[in-house]
């Protein structure tokens, strides 16, 4: 199982989050800042096996805008081992 961290901009937040439900990736979202400007981010968390990790990639990819200016990307992720997962009722 991998933990995906993916930092997109607000304004892609809304259409990346839809993206993810409706291929069935449940997602943490946490409001952020960052960057030089310290401009409004999302931050996603995502747990999902392997196999589906490029295919968030592609979603994430797909439903971002293109970056305003030079030097700024779609989103920043990262994947991290998750050898435990657990949900508390």
């Amino acid at each position: 199982m991998k933990l995906i961290v993916a930092i997109v901009k607000d304004a892609d937040a809304i259409e990346v989050s839809e993206a993810l439900v409706e291929q069935d990736f449940r997602t943490t979202r946490i409001a952020s800042t960052g960057g030089f400007l310290r401009r409004g981010n999302v931050t996603f968390l995502i747990g999902v096996e392997e196999s589906a990790v490029e295919t968030v990639f592609r979603l994430i990819e797909d439903h971002c805008r293109p970056p305003e200016r030079p030097g700024e990307h779609k989103a920043t992720i990262f994947v991290l081992p998750a050898e435990e997962f657990a949900q508390l009722g």
